[in-house]
């Protein structure tokens, strides 16, 4: 039973305030990593957080061309080297569905448009707004780790081949490992085909802000980047920025941008969220030693899982991609299989019995993340980890390696079929069907069927035993189990 409120009860703020006090060592965003490592954020917002709640259109704050407003915007673009920088508080799904629609602005509803599979669901969501006709290339694979990885330029000349009238390309990099791709050669071979490069880049605000990290997808040619401050720049958690490469294309995609983004635009914008993003950027300008000290945490937690020997660095085995052309240092990822433990219950029961958190798992994997500034309890990390036992039954585990299936035939345009009537039939029925949703399985998250796709008996198959698994799951399902699923309706 839910615990009976009172009047004048706070949960949330009260819940926030336990969390808090607990202690936890935080390896995930936001950036700031609830210590003081932006001093801007804590000395702006301090006990004055409700006197700066100002509402949107207030003269001296964003009216005007030369407001406030407008010049942190305009320094944003200049620190990351784009043309122009849109401010959002709802993250970068945001802006993935402004890109999308910008997209669908450039040439019309229907065009064809290459996509790495590994997309975000955001920007699916933004193909079936935008009604694009999605052409996928799949990312590399790391089948033992559960990790999806990126497009090599060779891959990306070919699926451009295979689709001589693509009118745009969008990938994702970094992953969620933190890998990166040769986004100066990517943007070369997109340019080459004439059509600009889309790169979701939501965790990598903090690229080109110290000689340890790559330059960043805007500076090496990308024409429209999205990017979560939140997420390694500090800013507050939502709050995310789209930038405007200053590329070919610029001038042809800025008032496509534009439109779109008036679509998408909150009339209520959080002025605290915004203000942090000012914030972010003006921190990270002055962040080089903070971001070399976060990056000796990180190689010295590294270093001691190597030392230990029980547990293996996952980004170890990168160099066997010719996808992956930098990796991000801040990033902590520990392969937990090698000691026969569960990254996803290894995750759990950190938090739980260590306050220890990581930013996310694999069935094989834990990830952390050691954001600039943030000065992580290295001893305890490295002792919480090692003092899991390997007999554990809460930890403990054979790793299931299943392959990925091969998605089924396109038969329908994402959106046709997303908005198309459909039917909920059990999972063996639905086999030679036409898929309404979007169903993924975690590990490694790429989508496995999409609207549109024909549903094939592999498809399902990998689905329902993913589901079955103690450390599965398939987002977009109608249930855990994957035991129905949503179709489009067949005309009589």
């Amino acid at each position: 039973m839910p615990t009976a409120l009172t009047e004048g009860a706070t949960p949330y703020a009260d819940a926030l305030r336990d969390w808090a006090a607990r202690g936890i060592e935080r390896l995930l965003v936001p950036g700031h990593g609830g210590q003081d490592a932006v001093p801007e954020l804590t000395a702006f917002f301090g006990q004055d957080l409700l006197r700066l709640d100002i509402p949107p259109m207030v003269p001296g704050i964003d009216i005007g061309p030369d407001s406030p407003f407008a010049q942190a915007q305009a320094l944003t673009a200049r620190a990351w080297g784009a043309r122009r920088t849109w401010f959002l508080a709802n993250g970068s799904s945001q802006a993935n569905r402004i890109a999308a629609l910008a997209l669908g602005f450039y040439h019309g509803p229907g065009q064809p448009v290459v996509v790495q599979r590994s997309i975000h669901s955001s920007f699916n969501d933004g193909i079936i707004l935008a009604g694009l006709d999605a052409r996928f290339v799949s990312p590399s694979i790391d089948q033992r780790l559960g990790i999806a990885h990126g497009i090599s330029p060779a891959a990306l000349r070919k699926a451009l081949a295979d689709c001589p009238d693509a009118k745009a390309v969008y990938l994702v990099s970094p992953s969620f490992f933190g890998a990166a791709a040769d986004i100066a050669a990517l943007a070369d071979v997109a340019h080459e085909a004439g059509v600009p490069l889309v790169v979701d880049a939501a965790w990598a605000a903090h690229f080109g802000f110290h000689p340890a990290l790559p330059p960043g997808a805007v500076r090496d040619g990308a024409d429209l980047v999205i990017m979560s401050t939140h997420k390694l720049g500090g800013s507050l958690t939502q709050t995310a920025v789209l930038h405007l490469g200053p590329g070919p294309y610029a001038s042809d995609l800025e008032p496509l941008v534009q439109r779109a983004y008036m679509m998408e635009q909150s009339t209520s914008e959080n002025a605290w969220l915004l203000a942090s993003i000012d914030l972010a950027r003006a921190a990270l300008e002055q962040a080089g030693p903070r971001i070399e000290a976060s990056v000796s945490f990180a190689d010295e937690l590294r270093a001691r899982v190597r030392a230990a020997g029980r547990f293996a660095v996952a980004s170890d085995s990168f160099a066997a991609f010719d996808d992956i052309a930098a990796i991000d240092p801040l990033r902590f990822s520990v392969d937990v299989s090698a000691g026969g433990l569960i990254g996803h219950a290894v995750r759990d029961v950190l938090l739980r019995e260590a306050g220890v958190y990581f930013e996310v798992s694999t069935a094989a994997c834990v990830v952390g993340i050691v954001p600039p500034g943030v000065r992580p309890d290295v001893g305890r990390i490295i002792g919480a980890l090692h003092a899991l036992a390997p007999d554990d039954p809460a930890v403990a585990g054979e790793q299931v390696h299943r392959p990925l299936p091969a998605p089924g035939p396109r038969a329908m345009l994402a959106r046709d079929a997303a908005f198309a009537p459909a039917d909920v039939v059990p999972a063996r029925e639905a086999v030679g069907r036409v898929s309404a949703d979007t169903l993924a399985a975690y590990p490694p998250g790429i989508p496995n069927l999409m609207p549109g796709e024909v549903i094939t008996g592999e498809v399902v198959e990998f689905l329902r035993q993913t589901a079955a698994a103690p450390s599965g799951l398939v987002r977009g399902a109608l249930d855990p189990a994957v035991s129905a699923l949503r179709v489009v309706r067949r005309l009589s």
